[in-house]
């Protein structure tokens, strides 16, 4: 990709253009770190730009974007351009065609201000970002409170930015998102979602959530995970210490996470603050059903997909039943054993024992019955079904499924095996009137 984004600097330059790459790739090159994507910043107008490539979408024309599609590589084209007022916390009224050095002094954070001409291998730096990268610190381009108010994503993006790379948010900015955490719902809460996705799945998660707390955003975003601070829980299962403390150390242990285990991490116990007593010892009591109805509402809130939300709302509601796993009968356990997503159930155990007591021995006897059962004896083909009840003499309603499903368990108990044994079992069990 990088050679990619030479030649398309040089097709650039060519045609009498300047153009340089920009943002994050040179940050990240700076850095040491390999960029993901190249976005290329020009002088060339849009319609510059597009006469130049045979292949390009107008996605911000108007801003001065223009999409490139170039040897099966996808990238970011932008004009060199100043911003106009920002009536909304989201984006400017409208821009103007401008120079290099305006360009750099209208974006967000100092290290993210910085050109480089590939050509001649030269760095342009109008914002001191390469002294801040180098002194570990996060600032924005010129007064924080106007970079803000342009734009509140930039309140999350400095948290994720500090987190990610472990730099320090230099004093002034970071009283300044303090001051305006309450303002972050003014973006919409499907660029909030992703950029706390961006944080859960990064390098260093616990930090980022914590640093979200710690400025005051967290309670407005996810005011039910702030909540957890401070929730006791029984030293004889949790020595680690409470509910935050737990989680913090689970996000810890993650390894290349999906956005949905990431976020099954940060909310699996997100229905304890709201079910804790104290009993012969402190208690949740239906923590997990409670949890996973909590994390409906803030995968709604979020906009997450329908498919997203009922993902990590069942890693929440099973998560506690790894506890009775060595205990169940076969058919319950089969019956777990076979849940959509089983390997994300297995990661979320594991998570959750060695963020307490460490003990993985039902995950480990989990794995062992998943390789010692075939398909076909975890989820068997049914052998009766409603047609031959009917056929039986038995009238069709709500009943046939506590039959049908008598008759899936004695399967799965190894009791039946075949049309003619489960028509038996029926009749035994099931007698007509």
């Amino acid at each position: 990709m990088k050679t990619k984004a030479q030649e398309m600097v040089k097709i650039l330059s060519n045609a009498g253009f300047k153009a340089y790459w920009a943002g994050g790739c040179v940050r990240d090159m700076i850095m040491g770190i390999e960029p993901l994507d190249y976005d290329i910043a020009t002088n060339a107008r849009p319609e510059q730009v597009m006469k130049l490539f045979k292949k390009t979408i107008p996605v911000g024309a108007s801003f001065g974007v223009v999409k490139v599609l170039y040897d099966d590589f996808e990238f970011e084209v932008a004009t060199f351009r100043s911003d106009g007022a920002y009536i909304d916390g989201r984006r400017p009224e409208d821009v103007h065609f401008s120079t290099e050095k305006e360009d750099a002094f209208r974006r967000d954070f100092t290290i993210n201000g910085i050109f480089y001409d590939p050509t001649y291998e030269k760095i342009i730096d109008y914002v001191n970002g390469q002294a801040d990268i180098k002194n570990n610190i996060i600032r924005t381009i010129n007064d924080p409170k106007d970079r803000f108010s342009e734009d509140r994503l930039r309140l999350i993006r400095a948290v994720r930015f500090a987190a990610g790379f472990q730099f320090e948010i230099e004093p002034y900015t970071y009283n300044t998102i303090k001051e305006l955490a309450d303002t972050i719902f003014q973006v919409s809460a499907e660029r909030i979602r992703d950029e706390l996705c961006k944080m859960l799945t990064g390098v260093h998660p616990a930090n980022s959530i914590d640093l979200l707390d710690e400025v005051g955003m967290l309670k407005v975003i996810l005011p039910e995970v702030s909540a957890m601070k401070g929730i006791n829980q029984p030293e004889e299962f949790h020595p680690e210490g409470d509910v935050w403390e737990h989680t913090m150390l689970m996000l810890k242990n993650m390894s290349t996470p999906t956005p949905e285990m990431a976020l099954a991490v940060l909310l699996h116990d997100v229905g304890k603050p709201p079910t804790f007593s104290i009993e012969d010892r402190i208690r949740f009591n239906n923590h997990c059903e409670i949890g996973a109805r909590i994390t409906e509402e803030i995968g709604e809130r979020l906009r997450l997909s329908k498919k997203q939300v009922e993902h990590i709302s069942e890693l929440v509601l099973h998560h506690l039943r790894f506890k009775d796993v060595q205990k169940m009968r076969e058919s319950k356990l089969k019956r777990f054993l076979r849940l959509p997503n089983f390997a994300d159930h297995l990661e979320l155990h594991r998570l959750d024992c060695l963020a307490c007591h460490g003990n993985l021995t039902n995950m480990e006897f989990c794995k062992q019955k998943l390789l010692e059962l075939k398909p076909e004896e975890i989820k068997p083909k049914p052998i009766i079904n409603g047609h031959n009840l009917i056929e039986m003499g038995y009238k069709a309603g709500p009943f046939f499924k506590q039959i049908l499903t008598a008759v899936e368990d004695a399967i799965l108990e190894r009791q039946i095996r075949t049309h003619d044994d489960a028509v038996k079992f029926v009749k035994k069990n099931f007698p007509l009137k």
